[in-house]
């Protein structure tokens, strides 16, 4: 059913709009508002229809119990060790993506997806392309499991291609730019602890907010990273070691404003941002490109690949040489320079 069997339902409190060439359906009354899966006068619809008419949110995945459904396969997915032998920060990516794209399908049956329908989900979030990609994987990984577990006879997202985009890559921090942070964010305040953390320990914001002082052993700071699981032990640069000095939190060394861990990088990342902006740093500045930059002063200090590798935590050489030849380039075009220099004067 589509907008006219909604006009002719009469559904009250009931409010629709179109984006990015998608329906979406929600239940409004006064500041109540509740996001309407699948279309009106399905079952997922009406159950979520009734549900916040009387005051209640249905639960994602409601159809989960209607068993062939992409709800029910999600849910077996879920327990399976296909999905929890994941890296715990795969299964809340995985998970999330998922019960997205369950609200508005979860009651479709897993063997009736084609790979055209598939497509046509995929490019109706071509606004926002490596989302779409990562649904691409999410979706793979549970048709291969359905697949598996004869719930279909094939994979229908294994044909079914990547969007393609230009990936703008991590802007690096400039000396400049560190300099103008540390000029608005004095010793001793959380935000200058996060960019010395960050900047001097070269690891993801998901690893900086989990590190706290049972994380230092015999002057080292000791990281595990949740991405790669590479194990790690790291001098304290003396920048650092002065933000710790001042009483970094006891638990862990970041904290919220309210005293707490932050629950999530992404929460980190928006705060940071924040600070960032107060700086008045260019808006495409961002944790990572503090990874960057201590890639680059490693190798402008001539490091090999391997030894930023043994703070980075890269796992290829292939990852770390672009700053040693960056770094390369800049020395070899200064000394060319200093000769051009040399052979003007004998002239």
């Amino acid at each position: 059913m589509g907008l006219n069997a909604m006009a002719r339902l009469r559904l009250d409190h009931v409010h629709t709009f179109t984006k990015g060439g998608r329906v979406y359906h929600y239940f409004r009354r006064g500041r109540q508002r509740v996001r309407l899966p699948g279309q009106p006068g399905s079952r997922e619809f009406m159950d979520a229809y009734h549900a916040a008419q009387a005051g209640t949110e249905a639960p994602v995945g409601a159809a989960q119990t209607v068993p062939g459904s992409m709800a029910a396969a999600a849910a077996d997915w879920y327990r399976a060790p296909a999905f929890t032998g994941l890296k715990p920060t795969s299964q809340r990516t995985y998970r999330r993506l998922m019960e997205l794209f369950l609200k508005d399908h979860g009651a479709r049956l897993v063997a009736h997806a084609e790979p055209r329908h598939l497509l046509r989900e995929l490019e109706g979030m071509s606004s926002t392309p490596a989302q779409a990609n990562a649904l691409r994987n999410v979706l793979r990984s549970l048709f291969q499991f359905a697949f598996e577990r004869g719930m279909r006879r094939d994979n229908p997202m294994r044909d079914v291609r990547r969007l393609k985009y230009e990936k703008a890559p991590y802007r690096p921090w400039e000396e400049s730019h560190i300099a103008q942070y540390r000029a608005r964010h004095p010793s001793g305040t959380r935000a200058r602890l996060a960019l010395e953390l960050l900047l001097n320990t070269g690891q993801r914001r998901g690893d900086v907010i989990r590190m706290g002082p049972q994380h230092i052993r015999d002057g080292r700071l000791s990281v595990k990273q949740e991405k790669t699981g590479a194990e790690l032990r790291l001098p304290i640069h003396r920048d650092l070691a002065a933000e710790l000095a001042t009483g970094a939190g006891q638990l862990v060394f970041l904290t919220t404003q309210a005293g707490a861990a932050f629950k999530s990088g992404t929460g980190f990342y928006n705060w940071f941002k924040s600070r960032c902006a107060e700086a008045g740093l260019p808006a495409d500045l961002s944790p990572h490109g503090l990874r960057k930059a201590i890639a680059r002063r490693l190798a402008k200090a001539g490091c090999t690949p391997h030894q930023i590798m043994s703070i980075t935590g890269h796992k290829t050489l292939a990852e770390v040489e672009r700053y040693t030849l960056d770094a390369d380039q800049e020395r070899l075009a200064e000394s060319a320079i200093v000769r051009l220099r040399r052979t003007g004067k004998k002239k």
